[in-house]
């Protein structure tokens, strides 16, 4: 029993070191990096937002894509999979709000990852008549390249400003209502 409190007592010590509302993690790099934020996304104030990463890539239709083609517009970048069972709700409701925003400068890219097959990638989109463009990132290059951001879990959202700076980041499903709420506040900045 002597020996069990001391083990007790650093492993409670350990454990409330490392949690809570301040909790990052540190890769092997030694960069700190965002663990998590609230259910409905974090919005990234003005001031405090840093430069997307560069990055390209083919599009589920075969032609080629550059992150350059977002400048001077509010981007939505989605991280799906077909095999992923909340893409199946949230994607169709992207598709939806693409529909209604895409006139006023607003631009959507899918990034499709950890895929098996391009086909089912393909299946997905035809299935639920999803008009915006794909990436097809079945090794999560995009992902990985937004170091610093939790895009590595799927579904995930990152919207970037006209600037084409990381404005707001969702890990999980996104609702309609958000996505429009974190639009609307990113085309006001303007």
């Amino acid at each position: 029993m002597r020996r069990f409190v001391p083990a007790l007592l650093g492993a409670l010590l350990l454990v409330g070191c490392s949690t809570g509302s301040g909790a990052v993690d540190v890769n092997n790099g030694g960069e700190f990096r965002f663990v998590a934020g609230t259910p409905a996304g974090e919005v990234i104030p003005s001031d405090e937002r840093a430069a997307a990463p560069k990055f390209s890539g083919a599009l589920l239709d075969g032609s080629e894509f550059s992150s350059t083609e977002l400048a001077g517009s509010v981007a939505v970048l989605n991280f799906w999979g077909s095999w992923c069972a909340p893409c199946r709700v949230e994607t169709p409701e992207f598709q939806d709000v693409y529909a209604e925003v895409r006139d006023r400068g607003v631009a959507f890219l899918g990034l499709n990852v950890k895929e098996t097959s391009e086909q089912f990638a393909l299946a997905f989109v035809d299935r639920f008549g999803i008009q915006f463009p794909s990436l097809h990132d079945p090794r999560g290059e995009v992902a990985l390249a937004f170091r610093g951001y939790p895009a590595n879990a799927i579904p995930s959202t990152i919207v970037l400003d006209p600037d084409g700076r990381v404005a707001a980041v969702y890990t999980g499903t996104v609702s309609k209502a958000d996505l429009h709420s974190v639009i609307d506040q990113i085309l006001g900045e303007e």
